[in-house]
């Protein structure tokens, strides 16, 4: 149980500050799809693929004092930031088992917006599917953000550069 904590606390660690619920759930997803030992269970939601132990860790760690978690009032909305604080790093330092190559997904991830993350995330999401039936789930879940064919083509040209970050051969 606590590994897979301090897997999270490494994540949020690498990316420095994660603005957003949304995009953090999406970065832990993508990583785990690329393999790195994420153990969280997902399953598909409003926003792609969501897993409420992600939820419930980084609740978790935020009451142990770990993670900083910043509710700010943006328009009709809030928005959380997620950062490490200084004794959730103290305490990294005595566990933290290094994954090769997942810092730098991660910042790379960070750099991206949620709605193109929560695309990515669709896309592997569905990876199990041929291309365009892919497209077609797409449309048809995610037909409120009006994602077009140029933007898809981009998700799966970044899921490959991420994959070549994760695996270098």
């Amino acid at each position: 149980m606590l590994n897979d904590h301090v897997k999270l606390m490494g994540a949020l660690a690498a990316s420095g500050e994660i603005v957003g619920r949304k995009k953090l759930q999406k970065m832990i997803y993508i990583a785990k799809k690329l393999e790195f030992p994420f153990q969280e269970k997902f399953h598909f939601h409003f926003y792609g693929p969501y897993s409420e132990e992600l939820t419930l860790r980084i609740e978790e760690l935020f009451n142990l004092g770990f993670v900083e978690e910043i509710k700010e009032k943006k328009g009709g909305y809030f928005q959380y930031r997620y950062s490490i604080t200084e004794s959730g790093k103290e305490f990294l330092s005595l566990y933290e088992t290094k994954m090769p190559h997942l810092d730098e997904c991660l910042v790379n991830m960070n750099e991206q917006n949620s709605r193109f993350l929560e695309l990515v995330s669709t896309v592997l999401y569905f990876d199990n599917l041929p291309r365009q039936e892919v497209i077609e789930k797409i449309n048809k879940v995610k037909a409120k953000q009006k994602y077009t064919e140029e933007e898809i083509d981009q998700a799966y040209q970044y899921i490959a550069s991420l994959e070549k970050t994760a695996k270098p051969h």
